[in-house]
Order: structure tokens, then sequence, then C-alpha cells
């Protein structure tokens, strides 16, 4: 069984004072949660995603509450298109660990929180001592097989606001491009996870309050698009979608950035700064990611610098992706 050498590690992680483990199953305390895939399905089974429900003879009671469902079909399905790691993540990830020495993490415990496909686990894991993996989405399925050759990593599919881990479960917690689609506020959500670790690296989307005016007009005008498209479950809109929005809208603004460029005007054009070194199948994951989802919040650096109040230690990237920081307690 995959975690038969991990059980110290479970122990630590959800504080179990015992603690018993079968191959499709485990039981922590007087807690019980389904093993499915070498993932630990810690939601409740109301909250479950439809094919998981399926999968395990499950059924959504009338009136149960959701965990942000629409949410949660929207990355799961995300993650089921985009499923590939590719070799440009490995660049984003060294963007957002400019805050942070990821050669430091030799003897850490480093949780992924939210992490989708598993996209940057593929990387921090080989960085680290362990690696928790856990997002609410069957998008965690997708991130099990993409780690499958990484012995120190930990699959847990469970709901960011209700985590069952212990406090201080994790040395560092990565949170990339994820609390800003919560239906709770984002900076809030930060707070909250101050007592899973001493150590948060956060990025939330930034309100381009280091942009020019014309960059917010152009997101005031997209806003309603993304409203209305996120509304569709149709896998054929999304993809079509994704891709004509990748070749219509972002490549050629990324070629005039790039003709403005001897010019030094590069960086007035909006998406060239972040996409210009894209492949076009990162742009399409992007494209999807940001017209499909319900919930876009966005944070200004000011905001950001408030949570000192909670932290000991906030330190906001004056780099690309905006924003992401880094607090330490």
């Amino acid at each position: 069984m995959y975690y038969d050498d991990k059980t110290e590690t479970l122990r630590q992680i959800f504080g179990a004072r015992t603690l018993g483990l079968s191959a499709n199953h485990v039981s922590i305390d007087d807690r019980s949660y389904p093993i499915v895939d070498d993932v630990i399905i810690c939601l409740p089974p109301e909250s479950w995603p439809g094919e998981l429900r399926a999968r395990l003879g499950a059924f959504k009671s009338p009136g149960a509450p959701d965990v942000a469902e629409d949410i949660q079909f929207t990355f799961g399905e995300e993650w089921k298109v985009f499923r590939e790691v590719l070799p440009e993540h490995e660049d984003t990830v060294q963007q957002y660990f400019d805050l942070l020495d990821p050669n430091g993490l030799t003897n850490a415990r480093v949780c992924d929180l939210g992490c989708g496909m598993g996209r940057w686990s593929y990387f921090i894991s080989r960085h680290c001592r362990e690696i928790v993996l856990v997002d609410f989405s069957e998008a965690i399925f997708v991130a099990r097989h993409n780690l499958r050759h990484q012995p120190n990593a930990v699959f847990v599919m469970a709901d960011i606001r209700a985590l069952p881990f212990a406090p201080d479960f994790a040395d560092v917690i990565v949170c990339l491009g994820v609390l800003h689609h919560l239906p709770t506020p984002g900076l809030q959500n930060v707070v909250a996870l101050r007592s899973y670790a001493p150590v948060l690296l956060v990025y939330l989307y930034y309100a381009l309050d280091n942009r020019p005016m014309h960059f917010r007009l152009m997101l005031g005008l997209v806003t309603p698009i993304r409203r209305l498209l996120a509304k569709s479950r149709s896998k054929v809109l999304r993809a079509l979608v994704s891709s004509v929005v990748a070749l219509a809208v972002y490549r050629p603004l990324i070629g005039l950035g790039i003709l403005l460029r001897p010019f030094g005007l590069q960086s007035e054009v909006p998406l060239y700064d972040a996409y210009h070194g894209k492949s076009l199948a990162g742009i399409r994951q992007d494209v999807y990611d940001r017209f499909f989802t319900p919930i876009e919040q966005r944070v200004t650096r000011r905001s950001i610098e408030g949570l000192r109040r909670h932290f000991r230690q906030v330190t906001v990237s004056n780099h690309l992706p905006y924003w992401h920081f880094l607090c330490k307690r």
C-alpha cells in the first residue's frame, strides 16, 4: 500500500493519537476517511465531486451544503483538460520562489494548498522532505498521476476552509492562485491559514494597482463576459473560447508588445509582461482559468501589507506574478 511507510507522517499531519490503515481506508482517532487511488478523501460525502460520488456509490442529499460546487466543478474540469505539466511551469515556480529559496526546504514538509493537477508540486517536491497536496476537486487525481514517481507525497481531497489537519502540520504552505476564487475574502483566508504553518507563500490576483488606467478599463470590459461564460458547463464552448481568446486576443497583444519593445513601451500593453514567453498551450490554460471561474477577487499591494497586523513579517514581491507574497508568523 502506498501509505505503508508514511503512517508517522499521517499521524503528524492529522494530529492523530491512533491511526488505522488499509488499502482503501484510513481511521484517524474518531474520524474515518476513504482512500481512492492513493488520495485520502476528507470531504464529507455530500460535498464529493460528481464522478467520485458515482464511483463510491454515494448520493447528494437534497439541501446538502455545497463546497463552492461551481468552483469545484470548474477546476476539476480544467485540470482534466490541461493535465500536462509544461516546462514553462518550472519557470513560473522560480518566479514565485524569489522570496523563498527552494534549496532551503530540504528538511521541510511543504503543503501545496489548492494544488490542481500538481504543476507546482511537481517541481517543489524535488527540494523538500515531504509534500502534502490538497485540492477539493477531482484534479487531485490528476496530481496523483503527475507525481506518481514521487515517493515523498501525500494526496488529500479537502476544503481549504475546513482543513482536517493539526496546527503546524507543515513547515511551509504554498497557496498560489487559489484563494481569490473562493467565496470568502482572500486576505481573510490567508489569516486563517497562519495556524497551520509558520511560513505562507501566497499568490492573489492583483487589482492592477501598479498599472496604467487602460489596464483597469480592459478588465472592466472583460469581467461581465467572464461572469456570463462561467455559467456554462459546455465542454465544447469552454474549449472553443480558450482557443479563440488565446489566438485572437492574447497572441495579438503579445505581438503588439514585441513591436513596441524597441521603444521600451512593451509593458504598456496588457498581457505582454505575463505571457510573452508562454506557449500556446500555457496561454489556453490560463484563458480557461480566467474566463470560466465565477469568482475572481483582486487585491492591492497596500491591502496585502495590511496583513502585518496578523504576521510578524509580510514581504510582497516587486516581480511578476502580481501579487505574490511571503508571510511569516
